[in-house]
């Protein structure tokens, strides 16, 4: 799993079948006045394996360290994505032993309602730290790095 996700967040516009094989999908993506473009194949992780479509909102994760064909709108593939609720953040990433991402951009304090499960559903019960996770949270410190409680936390082992 790359280290190096970048998020998207918006409302799907459209869902269509990509390639010949009718194995991947474009899902169209608008961001404030942006439309970004990913295609979901069968390495994509969908969160909770839902069904997507438009009027979704959903947060997507690429890879910034492949490269990205040079059309307009961008088209990116990718790596997770999962429907969002809008009052919450998804982050996606390394958190290392102190449960700081690897880009120092969101700390965890575990807190006794936060839901620990891996990426079936099942619940994880050991210590999510030196994974990669998906955060589901909604408030921040204004210290640096931001610190908060998820409400849960998807562990990719």
């Amino acid at each position: 799993m790359p280290t190096t996700l970048i998020p998207i967040t918006g409302i799907v516009q459209n869902v269509a079948t990509f390639g010949e094989n009718c194995c991947e999908q474009q899902v169209t993506i608008r961001s404030g006045n942006d439309v970004n473009n990913f295609i979901i194949g069968t390495d994509t992780y969908v969160i909770g394996e839902v069904r997507l479509r438009p009027g979704m909102s959903v947060a997507a994760f690429y890879d910034a360290s492949l490269p990205i064909p040079l059309i307009f709108p961008p088209r990116y593939q990718a790596v997770i994505i999962g429907r969002r609720n809008p009052s919450e953040n998804i982050f996606a990433g390394y958190f290392d032993e102190s449960l700081t991402a690897e880009d120092h951009a969101l700390t965890l304090n575990i807190g006794r309602s936060t839901e620990i499960v891996t990426s079936n559903g099942q619940t994880f019960r050991c210590s999510p730290a030196g994974q990669m996770l998906i955060v589901y949270y909604s408030e921040t410190t204004r210290s640096i790095p931001p610190q908060t409680t998820p409400r849960k936390i998807i562990v990719l082992c």
